[in-house]
Formats: C-alpha cells, structure tokens, sequence
C-alpha cells in the first residue's frame, strides 16, 4: 500500500496545535456543567416503583456499529478479515471511475460492485492517483477534484467542529524592524520571518510571547507523537535546517540553493526512481564542525530502526517511501539475512563526502508532492548515534552494529535517544540560524542565540538579530506585559476584545508599536477522540455541530475579525478555489435542534438507562450489542460516575455524556461553556457535558491516551479537547491519518477515526 513520507511530514507537514494555556491541575473537579437536566436523567435503580423489572425497549433498526467496533476482533491483511478499500482497488482507481451521490459524497463501481469512498481511500487518491487525467486538463485539477470529494466527506462525517477561523494580528515593538518590508502570512510565521529582521534594542534582542507551552522537546518537535506543540516545533524550525528541499514564504517547496548544488532525478526500470543530492562544501554546524552528506542520513536510518522505536514509544517510520526499508525495519542487530531482515537500507547511497541519493520504492511513485522525497535536513551525528556512525560498502547504507547492543530485553542506546530528543543545550550543535542556549522548565522559557556559521536560508538570508527569547504568556495579561516591555512580539493575536485592544494600542501609540495581520490558515475547534465513547458514532459528532451556533461562536469570538469555514481548509489556498470552481458544496451545519434529535434518534439514541424508551427529557442512551461493545464501551462513564454503560439483558446502554478536557485560562474555554457545554440545544437533544480543565500538554496525553509528554496515567476518560489546527503548509496531505490499517493507526491516525467506507470485509467481499 501506498504511503506519505513520515520524514517531511515530521519537518514541514505537522498539524500546529495551538491552545492559550497557563499553569493549572489537570485533575480540577468538574465545574459543574453536566449537572443533569432532570433528576431522572441519572442512571435509575434499575428496578420499577412496584419492585418490577423494567422491559427495554425493542431496537427500531439493526445496528450500525463504529469503525473500531466493526473491525475490533478482526484481523488486518489479505490472509485475514479485512482490509483497506484503497489496497483493495485504490491503487488502479482514477478520478474516471468516480461519481458522486445528491449529498455530493463519493462512490466508484469496482468489479460490478458501487462502493463508497471513504476518508482513507480519499486521502490516499488525493496524492497519489493524479496522473490519470480523464476530462481535467492537468494533474493539479484531478487533485483538486480528489480533495473536494475528501473535504466533503470530511464534512459529512465531522471529526471535529470548527468554530472560528479569524484574522490573525501580529504586533511589535517598533524597535524590531523589518517586519512590514518582510511580513508573517499563513506560510511564514514570526520564526521564519524574523531572520530578515532586525532589532535596535540595546542587546539586539526580540522577546516574542508564546502562548503554548514550551515543553523543551526542541531536538525533534514530534518525537513519540502525532502532532508537536507550535511553539516546540518553532523552537526546532530555527535551529534545525540546512534543508535541502524547503517551504517559502508563498508555501511552495524548492530546492535549497544555499544548501545543493544539485538534485537530479531518474525513473528506474523497476518502477523505482532515484533522486542524487549534491551538497555545497561549505556548511557547518553551530560549532563550526563540517555539514556533509552522512549528517542528511542520521535521523532517516535512526527513526526507521527499532532502537528508535523503543526510545520513543512509536515507530515513525521515516525510511517507509525508501526502497528497502521494509528489509530494514525487520532488523533487530542479530538477524541480517534471516526471514527478509536486512542491516542495509539499500534505497538510500552514500555516494561520497557531499552526495548521497535515496531512491523511491515504486509503491510511492507517482506522487503529487514528489519533489519533497528529495527534502533531506541535517542533524549531528552525536546527536541519535552517539559514538556510532553509518557505514556504505556499496549496497546501501548501515548503522554499525554495536548501535544495537541491547542490556537485557533493552536496546541501550534507546536510552541515550531519548535523552537527546529533549536536549535544550548546546551538548550537540545546531544547524539552524539560532541555537538553544537556555531552557527554564519552570516558567517555560527559552533562550535562543544566533548560529555564527549558518549559511543562510533559501534566498540566503542571515539572521542579524543576536538574541531570540521564547516566553510563556497569558492571553488576559499579553498587551499589559507587551506595554511594560516584557514582549517585543505578539503573535497571532486573536478574539475580538484581544484584537481590538491591540490594534487602539498601535493606533495610538506615535509609532510606538506596529502590526501586521492576515486570515488565518487554520481554525479553532471542537475536537472529539472518534474511537472512544458516544464521538465515535458519527451521528453523534454531527449533531453536536447542529446544536451549537457556530456562526455566533465565531463572531463573538473573533469579534467580526474572522468567521467560520466547514472543512480542513484554507480559503486562500488554490485547492479551495480550483475545488469550489468545480462545484464542491459542502454542509454549513446551520443551527438546529430538531436535526440534531434526528440525527441522534436514527443512530439508536433512544433509550433510558434502563432500555426503556426515551421519553423526551433528560439523558439519552444509545444500545451496544453484547458482540460490538469493547472494553472501553463497558466502562465509559462521566469524569464524576454518575453516568455509565448499563448492562441489561446482556447487552449495554451507553449515557450521550461528554467528558470534555479544556484548556485553563483561555477565552475559547471560556466560550465553549456556555456555546456548548451548557448550550439549551445540548441539553435539548439529550446530552450532558461534563468540563474539566488542565494544562496543554496533559490535555494532548488525554487525546493521544499515551503518556508523550509524561502525564497520561493510563485510564482513557475525554473525548472532547478545545484547541486549534492550521494548514499552513503547502504540502496538504493525510495519506495515513485516515487510515484503518491497526499497524499505523495508533501511530498516525489523526482523529482516531475508522471510516466504516474504508473497511473491506474480504469473506463478505463488500465493505
């Protein structure tokens, strides 16, 4: 099966998560908002007034179970039970074979048999079955057509709410200059632009406010995650570069002049095909130590071995596009040669000091993107290797052997990895234009001082600012601390008292202060985990949109500097424009009530604790036949335990109870309280809603269920998170995230959805 290179998307494809946090207790008691509607809203003894049993209710349909319930106790692969729809028929479909149903959504007829295309099959198509052209005049508008059918989709089964998408006010200090000759757009953040600024400071500094906590996970932003915190992936952006294939301001991907001499590329008559990188001589490290070619080859042969994946608690991966890398991937130290192992990643050269070539397998050829397989970074060797280095006899490239020494059931070098995946000193040098010089765990702070030997960026830029300061701010106080000094630079201002404040400070100030501003590629959201509790049927996801007014949120919030989109999308991006010229139409979700209780009425949502029928007030519950309900249906309860998953007859009767995990000190929150954990329509259409609050990091442990950031304690419990998402890349792809293969899910899904479109039930020869 076709996948996405993990190795860029770790670089330059990564979902910012963005949420205005502070300091606070994850485990704060419930504040309240799910107190129920009606005292019998509860769950009820389960005997009657007259000592009798209660009788449930008869099912009005058959039951539909999940995506992850369909395929718990199903085994994955063609030997087995099922698979994906996309390695069934993906990997030969074209945009031709696609027609589109009068909700817009997307089928194609395989071997006499209409199936309906699901977010994996979609998200897959969209990169990777565009050279067919069919009617379109070019690939781009066979992508374009792709990606409408997945945004509809995308629509149709809601993985998350968007609530806001808004104008974003960056604001500065009138000492940093530069900053409207050279400014911040979706593409190019403060962190990429500020290396053609300059500061007239005494210490030749810029102090910029970070509203998500830095974590010091500075070294590899995502490592033993999904997504990275913006502000560490930031951090990692300014002092890990030398790229040799880059973003630009406009959001397309170039070769780094600065960086090759050349990148030549060949079709091999396997199917393969090869990409030969020649560097510049002269790059170095932070501590003047020669860049060469080995330096591009460390991180992709570390993060594809097993070694790695112990340290990190994942496998990312990154070799997974390279010819040889499932050989590879099987090799454990002692078994080169044995049932397909291999210690050599044959796809990948190391061709002399300045050259190396990686070459594709043809799984991953044709490719949309296909010039980033050639995007390559530079990392230093000590850094991942230790005192171990790569080695080509002319096969390909190994790690000596002694990296995977092992004490006991443990590789030791696993160890020494993940020490240095939250290294915040300069112990290893840096190949970026700054480097960490401090990190104060406490306060969440960094400081960031300039690399002397960075060659500069795509267009040779060099940073001439001596001194970058990361600082953790509090939205309510921001413009304060900004007035006093305390700041240089406010980014991404946002919310309409936030906005309006700092744009009179500007306005008013002679010159003082200045600011920027653009339309936000991204938005804030309602996030649900869409494998755990009531979030993971999707009429429940559809019809928290319907209830809530998200129109209203989005004024109120942004205060008119913004609105709301309905997909995953930038509209200023060309795929929106090229989509919706080619009649993409998608659900604006408008408030209603009685299309949520439909919605939920259709989905089985209707009965009481006991199985009787829902009469109308109170708390809805959905049955979960005996043969569909895992583990964590039968234990799904509220944070507080006052709703639960009855068992009746055998068979389990799940509470329509959200526990939502939100952010401290942040307006959104705020706004959701009332917007949706205590809207009339929620409570109208049978739901309650529990709140409990936290810091950033806690709350992406919750939604990941894996302790990343060390907090999460094992016992899965939300399934709503308030935070933001952005597409500012230029490279828009999800092959991966949507996907139902339990090999990558845990790894890479992005909302933990399995599309039941996606699920090929080979016995049954349908999905």
């Amino acid at each position: 099966m076709k996948k996405l290179l993990a190795l860029l998307l770790a670089a330059v494809m990564v979902l910012a998560l963005v949420a205005c946090t502070n300091s606070g207790d994850d485990t704060t008691e419930p504040s309240g908002t799910g107190t129920p509607s009606t005292p019998d809203a509860t769950n009820p003894d389960p005997s009657t007034p007259d000592g009798t049993d209660p009788q449930p209710t008869d099912p009005v349909a058959t039951y539909v179970p999940s995506g992850n319930q369909l395929v718990a106790n199903l085994t994955y692969g063609e030997d087995g039970d099922y698979i994906s729809l996309y390695e069934k028929y993906g990997e030969t479909a074209t945009i031709a074979d696609v027609w589109e149903d009068e909700n817009g959504l997307a089928w194609a007829t395989f071997e006499d048999v209409d199936y309906e295309l699901g977010m994996d099959f979609l998200s897959m198509a969209m990169v990777y079955n565009t050279t067919e052209l069919g009617s379109f005049a070019n690939e781009d508008e066979v992508y374009a057509e792709w990606w409408k059918y997945y945004i509809t989709r995308w629509n149709y089964l809601m993985p998350e709410v968007p609530l806001y998408s808004n104008e974003y006010y960056d604001v500065y200090n009138a000492q940093i200059g530069g900053v409207v000759e050279h400014p911040t757009n979706p593409f190019w953040s403060p962190a990429s632009a500020l290396i053609e600024w300059t500061s007239s400071k005494p210490d030749n500094d810029i102090i910029i406010g970070s509203s998500t906590d830095l974590s010091g996970k500075f070294r590899f932003a995502t490592f033993g995650g999904n997504s990275p915190g913006s502000s560490d992936l930031e951090v990692q952006n300014l002092t890990h570069e030398l790229g040799t294939v880059v973003s630009t301001k406009e959001g397309s991907y170039v070769n780094n002049e600065t960086v090759v001499k050349s990148i030549d590329y060949v079709d091999n008559a396997d199917g393969s095909g090869t990409f030969t990188i020649t560097l510049h001589e002269d790059l170095k490290f932070s501590d003047g130590s020669a860049v060469t070619a080995k330096n591009y080859l460390y991180y992709v042969m570390v993060f594809s071995s097993p070694v790695a994946t112990e340290a990190a608690g994942k496998n990312h991966e990154s070799a997974m596009s390279i010819q040889g890398y499932d050989a590879y991937s099987l090799y454990d130290g002692t078994n080169d040669g044995v049932d397909g192992a291999s210690k050599v990643l044959s796809g990948l050269r190391l061709l002399g000091d300045y050259q190396f070539s990686v070459t594709i397998a043809d799984d991953f050829l044709p490719y949309f993107y296909d010039n980033t397989y050639a995007g390559f970074s530079a990392t230093y060797k000590d850094l991942w290797l230790g005192e171990f280095d790569i080695k080509d006899d002319g096969n390909g490239v190994y790690i000596e052997d002694g990296f995977y020494a092992k004490d006991g059931d443990s590789y030791v070098m696993a160890a020494h990895i993940k020490e240095s995946a939250w290294n915040t000193d300069t112990t290893y040098p840096y190949s970026g234009p700054y480097m960490v010089t401090s990190y104060d765990k406490a306060d969440k702070s960094a400081v960031l001082e300039i690399n002397p030997y960075y060659k500069g960026n795509y267009e040779g830029a060099k940073p001439s600012i001596a001194k970058i300061v990361y600082k953790k701010i509090v939205q309510d106080t921001q413009l304060d601390d900004f007035v006093a000094g305390g700041l240089d630079v406010l980014a991404n201002v946002t919310g309409g008292d936030q906005t309006n404040e700092a744009i009179k400070l500007a306005d008013e100030s002679d010159g003082k202060y200045v600011y920027t501003h653009y339309s936000r590629a991204g938005y804030g959201k309602l996030g649900f985990r869409c494998d755990y509790g009531p979030t993971q049927f999707t009429e429940v996801r559809r019809a928290i949109a319907y209830c809530m007014d998200r129109a209203t949120f989005a004024k109120d919030f942004t205060g008119g500097y913004g609105g709301v989109v309905d997909g995953p999308y930038y509209t200023g991006s060309w795929m929106y424009k090229a989509a919706t010229a080619q009649g993409m139409l998608v659900n604006a979700y408008d408030t209603s009530v009685d299309q949520a209780i439909a919605l939920l009425e259709e989905g089985g949502w209707i009965y009481n604790a006991d199985g009787t029928e829902y009469a109308g007030t109170g708390v809805r519950y959905k049955k979960i036949p005996a043969e569909y309900a895992s583990e964590n249906d039968i234990n799904y309860k509220s944070i507080d335990g006052a709703y639960y998953t009855t068992e009746v007859n055998g068979d389990y009767y799940m509470p329509l109870c959200l526990n939502w995990f939100s952010t401290v000190e942040n307006e959104f929150s705020d706004m959701l309280v009332t917007g949706f954990a205590q809207a009339d329509n929620i409570v109208a259409a049978g739901f309650v809603v529990y709140q409990n609050t936290g810091d950033f990091y806690p709350m992406l442990d919750e939604f990941y269920q894996q302790a990343v950031y060390g907090y999460y304690a094992g016992t899965p419990m939300y399934n709503c998170f308030n935070y933001a998402t952005g597409f500012n890349s230029a490279l828009y792809d999800y092959a991966w995230y949507m996907t139902v293969d339990p090999g990558m899910y845990d790894n890479y899904s992005q909302y933990y959805l399995k599309d039941t479109a996606d699920i090929y039930l080979i016995n049954n020869n349908n999905n």
